[in-house]
């Protein structure tokens, strides 16, 4: 496995096809199976480990996100990753003032009213990433729904050459959504937290017994969260605008939860 810290590192690979599993590290096992889906449909893989400086608000867990790169770097190399990606904050922004996106306005709402500035940063260093490993296909996790449909639209907007690929969220034993932040919680709070995906089971369970009205599968929701802090809990389709019932193939339940001051994100694709 190449360890890359540079750009003229990356251009040395020499590969084609690659697919590409952009993270911030804290590697766990819904990465894994990024990389596990990349490597089944392309010839070479690149793995990136960045922690974004430019997505985090000012209170944020910027100096606390945890970075374990020696064992994420172990991971990479047993999961049979060709290539990782490792620079320094200076490498991805040289210039006093980065050139700056923003997302679509119809794409905004929810994450971006709570975390303002958050998708300029993704989208500022994704695009940087995109072009310099150059990727075929590049692999993301559907548990930040909203991230991917922002990043899909990114790439069809500009036309880039690379396929933002949905790769399925995955979850611990007891049900809850793999995250880096997940270190964060306590065992009590890690109880409380499996809250969120019983909720979404609640909603998911109505939802099959033929209940399709926005309003009635939400306040379902919303009983079994209580008494954690719900900071949303939406139903929309995939173009984030509301809906007042299910749209079969074309719904989503979003929502962001905290859980003493740690923030989870989950979601349910309908």
């Amino acid at each position: 496995m190449q360890i890359c810290k540079t750009p003229a590192d990356l251009k040395v690979l020499n590969a084609q096809n690659i697919g590409f599993v952009p993270t911030m590290g804290a590697l766990h096992a819904g990465h894994l199976s990024l990389i596990e889906r990349a490597k089944a449909e392309n010839a070479f893989v690149v793995v990136s480990i960045f922690v974004n400086p430019t997505q985090f608000g000012m209170n944020e867990d910027f100096s606390q996100y945890p970075r374990p790169l020696e064992k994420d770097l172990d991971l990479c190399a047993k999961a049979g990753v060709n290539a990782v990606f490792t620079p320094q904050v200076q490498t991805l922004y040289p210039f006093k003032e980065a050139i700056s996106l923003n997302p679509p306005k119809d794409l905004l709402g929810f994450e971006a009213d709570l975390r303002p500035g958050h998708f300029s940063g993704v989208l500022q260093v994704v695009l940087k990433l995109f072009n310099l490993v150059r990727p075929t296909k590049a692999y993301f996790g559907q548990k930040d729904a909203q991230q991917l449909l922002i990043l899909q639209r990114m790439a069809n907007d500009l036309f880039l050459p690379v396929e933002v690929i949905a790769c399925p969220t995955l979850r611990d034993s007891d049900g809850l959504a793999l995250s880096s932040r997940n270190t964060y919680l306590s065992p009590e709070q890690r109880e409380l937290a499996l809250k969120i995906p019983k909720a979404l089971n609640t909603i998911k369970e109505a939802y099959e017994t033929g209940i399709t009205q926005g309003t009635n599968l939400l306040a379902l929701g919303q009983e079994v969260l209580s008494p954690l802090e719900v900071q949303y809990l939406a139903l929309v389709n995939r173009q984030l605008q509301p809906l007042e019932r299910v749209e079969p193939n074309n719904s989503l339940i979003l929502t962001a939860i905290k859980v003493g001051t740690t923030r989870l994100l989950d979601n349910l694709w309908l």
